[in-house]
């Protein structure tokens, strides 16, 4: 039978636990709430203020390049570029699909993109395009909602000014990879370019700059709606070059379709007036990805547009290395500016039978004056033979051969001194003397660069004086700061007798105003000039016969090579160049050294007549004044050996 009672009093028992359980959770919830209004407000305040407050990485402008007198040679321009953070994209091969329908997507782009992606982690953002048209921006933006992820985001892009004019000196900047991540640390991926040659590599960590930061306050989709902090950036430093931007123009100019390089200097300071490597390149193409296509074309030119013959080439130097060997030999006590040597034409070896012949016949008597003017190899072959490898050796180093020259770019070629140490360190033959005599010519293991071949020809102009060659001039931290002079580098000197020093001056004077191998380059001239002609050989001459450049094929002719300054009396600019397949220094280099020497004193620019172009298939005249070639030795491995000999 029921007893409402006990059933009454269960009801009540069951409601009271029930009651009490509601009651526990009520104090539990109220408890959790009281912790997190009255115990944590604080770190949750924060928390709410960090997801209402952002920051955003401000990317600082790059810093302007000038040339000397304050002319723009690299600055910066506005520009977007597309970004997507895989994360917040959802199917990130749809969406890049369902993106090459409103912007253009090249196959090189969606490629870069997704290989990117794949080494990127996923909540960074990467960019997809990096250059998006004004009008590619407005149809994004009437379409942004359907693509989560992804931002079109403002930056400034890299512009260079004169494209291929100074792509070997400036360099170019290219969009930041892994790779500059790791050699710069993490922040360098908020920087969309960092320099990859030139200036621009060597300065970077100047020009690009300091990160600064802003607050942006955004709504709960995160958009931003307010600025409301910031740290600001620091802009890269500027730099002010040497180089003048006209003068730079001439010396392009004046090599017309001719390919080689050439560099001036400022004797009296070191910094280079203007340096060319020719062919060149449009800088421009690389700064945001250079197509497949261009960079295969680049590539595929025999002429190496992307080489930059003055950092990275180098070959024999020829006769123009006969001013410093003279040095040498007086310096050394070999000789006497007044000591004379009677040239048969033909030079012997004690005990050999095979000569080492003058291209110029017999000299008769010479001193060290006419040694060089005429370019008499003889008297070379015997100071080079009797010095001895070793003291030449000592001597072409303290001239700044075999070294860099310390110019602020990456990468410099040291050259070749020859040695018998070098020659050991790649071949198992001995040094045999043959080898030691044609070094005095500038031919066998010789590797010398332009940039050397001008750094010494800039000492002998300036009294003996060896400086360490500089692009930057200047620098300033702002654009409303003053310019701040780059420390000058170490100097040396390469004589202590200025009577030996004067003597080769007057020789070299004599090559252009005397009874020289360049003679014609004094005529119409209204200052006077110093400077020594040079041809190095591409190939050996087997046997005895004579070796006509005229008749070797475009690719094996001769390099002709001029050093010289002026005006000869108080020098204000010394210069090398070096004409690729060029033929013979007199009638080829000593031209084109003779329009840059114009555009620099008299502020002419260089007209080059038809005549002086040499291309393939077409005979250059002959020079026998300045004609080099280097007779091979009695011994074997003396022959010159301008290709086995590179590093």
């Amino acid at each position: 039978m029921r007893n409402p009672a006990a059933e009454a009093a269960q009801f009540r028992l069951r409601a009271l636990v029930g009651f009490g359980v509601v009651l526990l959770a009520l104090g539990v919830l109220a408890a959790w709430y009281f912790k997190l209004q009255v115990v944590d407000h604080e770190e949750y305040a924060r928390r709410s203020e960090a997801n209402r407050i952002k920051p955003r990485p401000v990317v600082p402008a790059r810093g302007l390049i000038y040339d000397r007198q304050g002319r723009l040679l690299a600055d910066n321009v506005p520009a977007y570029r597309l970004e997507v953070t895989p994360e917040d994209a959802g199917d990130v091969q749809a969406l890049v699909e369902a993106l090459a329908q409103v912007v253009e997507l090249t196959p090189e782009e969606i490629e870069r993109f997704h290989r990117e992606r794949r080494a990127t982690r996923s909540f960074r953002a990467i960019t997809l395009k990096a250059r998006v048209s004004d009008e590619e921006v407005a149809r994004f933006a009437v379409d942004r909602w359907k693509f989560p992820g992804v931002e079109v985001v403002p930056y400034l892009t890299r512009r260079y000014l004169h494209g291929d004019l100074f792509a070997h000196v400036i360099g170019y900047v290219g969009r930041t990879d892994e790779n500059d991540v790791q050699r710069y640390g993490a922040s360098q991926v908020l920087f969309p370019h960092t320099g990859r040659t030139g200036l621009e590599r060597y300065y970077d960590p100047q020009l690009r700059g300091r990160i600064g930061y802003e607050q942006v306050e955004t709504n709960v989709e995160g958009r931003a709606l307010r600025t409301i902090g910031m740290v600001p950036a620091k802009a890269g430093a500027d730099l002010r070059l040497g180089i003048d931007l006209e003068l730079q123009r001439a010396m392009v100019a004046a090599f017309g379709e001719l390919h080689g390089s050439a560099v001036a200097v400022d004797p009296k300071t070191g910094q280079v007036l203007g340096m060319v490597s020719l062919p060149s390149f449009d800088a421009n193409l690389f700064v945001n990805g250079i197509p497949h296509a261009d960079y295969r074309r680049l590539m595929d030119d025999p002429a190496r547009p992307l080489f930059n013959r003055n950092v990275l080439g180098g070959g024999p130097p020829g006769s123009t290395i006969k001013p410093f060997v003279a040095l040498a030999g007086v310096d050394s006590g070999m000789r006497t500016p007044e000591s004379r040597v009677f040239s048969t034409g033909e030079f012997f070896i004690p005990g050999q039978r095979r000569g080492y012949r003058d291209a110029g016949g017999a000299g008769g008597w010479v001193d060290l004056r006419d040694s060089i003017s005429r370019s008499i190899n003889y008297y070379y072959y015997q100071l080079a033979y009797q010095m001895g490898i070793a003291r030449f050796d000592e001597y072409m180093v303290r001239y700044g051969f075999g070294q860099p020259t310390g110019i602020d770019l990456v990468g410099e070629n040291a050259g070749v001194v020859p040695s018998p140490q070098w020659k050991a360190s790649r071949t198992r033959e001995p040094w045999y003397p043959g080898e030691t005599v044609i070094a005095g010519i500038g031919q066998g293991y010789w590797i010398a660069t332009a940039l050397q071949l001008a750094r010494g020809t800039a000492a002998i102009a300036d009294g003996g004086t060896l400086r360490e060659l500089r692009l930057a001039a200047e620098t300033r931290e702002g654009f409303d700061q003053p310019w701040q002079e780059v420390p000058a580098g170490a100097t040396a000197s390469i004589t202590d007798n200025a009577m030996h020093l004067r003597a080769v001056r007057e020789g070299m004077e004599n090559t252009i105003h005397g009874r020289g191998t360049a003679t014609a380059m004094a005529r119409g001239a209204e200052y006077r000039m110093a400077g020594k002609t040079g041809t190095a050989q591409r190939i050996s001459r087997r046997g005895t016969a004579r070796m006509d450049p005229r008749q070797l094929p475009y690719h094996l002719r001769h390099q002709a090579l001029f050093v010289g300054y002026a005006p000869a009396e108080d020098p204000t600019i010394a210069v090398a160049v070096v004409v690729e397949h060029g033929g013979y220094g007199g009638t080829t280099a000593a031209p084109i050294a003779r329009r840059i020497f114009d555009a620099w004193i008299v502020g002419t620019m260089p007209e080059v007549p038809e005549s002086e172009a040499i291309e393939a298939g077409v005979t250059d005249p002959v020079d026998p004044s300045d004609s080099e070639p280097a007779d091979a030795a009695a011994d074997p491995a003396s022959r010159p050996a301008t290709e086995a000999a590179r590093p």
